[in-house]
């Protein structure tokens, strides 16, 4: 139903004790006045200008209305603001603090662009724009964090980790995959864990075929980023977490040549679970004698047909009890370089990633990046990245929020406390104002937020 078949205002005859009135007729007005504490942490970052930095603009500057960096802003902080889908920009085109955000007048500024401009501008990038655009991201986190470190820390872990995305559509290189057991994408995200700090940083976002194994272009991510955090932070140790996926000959290689710590997971196969069977013996023992989980660990040094080597292996001999459940085997197994004991290796190191799957999550359902509905790959990919510099943008806010309440708060509560304030903006001459409720629950910890981005009383 269009706007030209709806009225502008509801009436409620009987709240209150008398009839009220509900009007769409607040000009100059926006749901999202506290997205300006997103557009301060991305000029503190620099990221947009970065982003657009690597883009090459093909069009033809006599027929451009829209700039492509306006272009950018637009759907990026679209997508922050919690509007994935392209054709919001019918209606937020006009909305005075998205076009603040994107550095126009928010009164007598021109309207962004509209759904066909984005969809055009979705669809003109290349692989080149894609991957400079992508160098620009890891660039830009990394950096942030060199500041923020004075480039002293001592270690750094990256994780890899795959996820799916499910496609519904006509999409190119969706495939089915047996594993997700739907038609879908295969992204691998990035991500940076440094010291013992307990917050992981999104550097990469990279989509990949439905059909793609989990290692396919892991090397390629990695070797981008090496000898940027090495340039950044020349006596940190650098570590390397993985799934069982990225198991193979040619990783462990790459690794070892690299010289760096590693810690990956190995899908379970004959041998190695020979190697476990006494052990495995033992816990079924101690699970029956207890009634409860129970898991033991040793290690072993093993070499697949491919290896060039035998590495050290840790076992997880475990038997997992449920009320009204049969008792599970579950034996796994971890190849390492590293030289703690098994149980702390295996509980303290290698299971910190499962952290990781909570990042992945917020990516999800907080910023909706598996929002992948564009026929062209590589419009997809574009979508993607805009979303994961939109969590870079969030992970510079929770870092602003160190000393508030929501200083580990996801996505989805950063924007339904601190972003979705009804704001009324006035424009003069010499300055904007932006009215917000004086009954805002969250308003202190919005102006300590606002102060660590730089703001100053008024």
């Amino acid at each position: 139903m269009n706007d030209d078949s709806t009225r502008q205002s509801v009436l409620f005859s009987d709240l209150a004790g008398k009839s009220v009135v509900a009007k769409f007729d607040q000009e100059h007005a926006s749901s999202d006045g506290g997205a300006i504490l997103l557009q301060a942490c991305d000029r503190r970052l620099g990221l947009t200008d970065a982003l657009i930095g690597g883009i090459d603009d093909r069009r033809q500057s006599g027929k451009i209305r829209h700039a492509i960096g306006d272009l950018v802003r637009q759907r990026l902080y679209a997508i922050a603001c919690g509007y994935p889908d392209g054709n919001d920009a019918g209606r937020l085109g006009a909305d005075p603090i998205q076009k603040l955000l994107c550095g126009r007048d928010p009164v007598r500024g021109e309207d962004l662009a509209s759904q066909p401009t984005l969809s055009r501008f979705e669809n003109a990038f290349d692989r080149a724009d894609l991957y400079r655009m992508g160098i620009a991201l890891a660039d830009a986190v990394i950096e942030r964090h060199r500041r923020r470190l004075k480039r002293k820390a001592k270690r750094i872990t990256i994780d890899l980790d795959p996820t799916d995305d499910p496609t519904h559509g006509a999409q190119q290189l969706t495939f089915f995959n047996g594993h997700y057991d739907t038609w879908c994408y295969l992204p691998v995200a990035g991500f940076l864990t440094f010291n013992e700090e307990p917050d992981q940083y999104l550097f990469a976002y990279v989509l990949r075929p439905g059909n793609a194994s989990a290692g396919v272009g892991a090397i390629g991510i990695l070797s981008r980023l090496l000898p940027r955090l090495r340039a950044a932070f020349p006596r940190a140790r650098l570590r390397v977490r993985l799934d069982g996926g990225f198991a193979a000959a040619e990783m462990f290689a790459f690794l070892e040549r690299e010289g760096l710590e590693y810690v990956v997971a190995m899908g379970k196969n004959k041998v190695l679970q020979r190697r476990a069977a006494r052990l495995m013996g033992t816990a079924r023992r101690l699970s029956r004698e207890s009634g409860q989980t129970a898991h033991l660990y040793s290690e072993t040094r093993y070499a697949a047909g491919t290896w060039d080597q035998r590495r050290r292996v840790i076992i997880k001999a475990e038997v997992v009890r449920h009320p009204g459940r049969t008792p599970k085997d579950n034996p796994r197994f971890v190849v390492t370089n590293l030289k703690h004991s098994p149980r702390h290796l295996y509980e303290a190191i290698y299971c910190a990633r499962g952290d990781i799957e909570n990042r992945i999550k917020e990516l999800h359902h907080g910023l909706e990046v598996d929002r992948t509905s564009c026929s062209r790959f590589l419009a997809n990919q574009l979508r993607g990245l805009l979303s994961a510099a939109a969590d870079v943008l969030y992970q510079e806010l929770r870092l602003r929020a160190a000393r508030t309440a929501f200083r580990s708060a996801q996505v989805s509560t950063l924007r339904e406390h601190l972003m979705k304030l009804g704001a009324w903006v006035e424009s003069s001459v010499r300055r904007i104002v932006l009215h917000l409720p004086a009954t805002c629950l969250h308003r202190n910890e919005w102006q300590i937020i606002a102060r660590n981005l730089g703001a100053a009383p008024a």
